[in-house]
């Protein structure tokens, strides 16, 4: 699957620290029917076969939704689970070597915070870039915030989409119209919530207009 640029509008990224006693195929399945359009699996912690099986087990649900599913880090993994794509950070392997292993069709997503990241990614065959962190984030706290500034500029020094990324809420969203990105990129802003389907929702038009802004 190559990419569709709308597919990266809301793109949830998965964290079992908030299950609250359900299951993770579960969750994701209501964010998916709630109109999350895009899914990375970030599995920090897991052994390689723990991840694999849980992998499989989300690609059903994501493939029942026609909904691209992202492996986060693992390049083995995504192949081995026939995932649509992976996403790499800075530390992670290179995206040309990335690329090489998952073959021209598969999605490549690569994180970044300068412009010269950003241009980098994009010659090494990145397909989109993720941006941040945007805002504070208690996921990343030692992440390092990426301003409105940067994060526009690298909207304009590549040809490739790019999505915001980092404590990113319903309530801060509309912060980031005027960039230039394709979508925004949330993690406890859905799955930290108690109604995972009204969180969407907010969140999916919160994106919806930041991209009509933009567009």
């Amino acid at each position: 699957m190559k990419l569709d640029k709308s597919s990266l509008l809301l793109y949830a990224v998965t964290d079992r620290t908030w299950l609250k006693g359900r299951s993770l195929a579960d969750v994701v399945e209501e964010a998916l029917q709630a109109g999350v359009t895009l899914l990375q699996l970030r599995e920090k912690e897991l052994d390689d076969h723990s991840f694999l099986q849980l992998a499989k087990e989300i690609k059903t649900v994501t493939d029942r939704y026609s909904i691209p599913l992202i492996i986060n880090d693992n390049v083995e993994i995504a192949v081995a689970c026939a995932a649509d794509g992976v996403h790499v950070g800075q530390e992670d392997m290179e995206a040309r070597e990335v690329r090489k292993i998952i073959g021209p069709d598969r999605i490549l997503g690569v994180s970044v915070q300068t412009v010269e990241q950003a241009i980098l990614a994009e010659q090494n065959g990145a397909d989109y870039l993720g941006v941040g962190a945007v805002f504070s984030t208690a996921t990343k706290p030692e992440a390092e915030v990426v301003s409105y500034n940067t994060l526009k500029d690298i909207c304009q020094a590549v040809s490739i989409p790019v999505v915001a990324i980092g404590g990113i809420n319903e309530d801060n969203a509309m912060q980031l119209a005027g960039t230039g990105i394709a979508g925004i990129a949330v993690v406890s802003a859905i799955f930290a919530r108690d109604d995972i389907t009204a969180a969407v929702k907010k969140l999916r038009q919160a994106a919806e207009r930041i991209v009509g802004e933009d567009g």
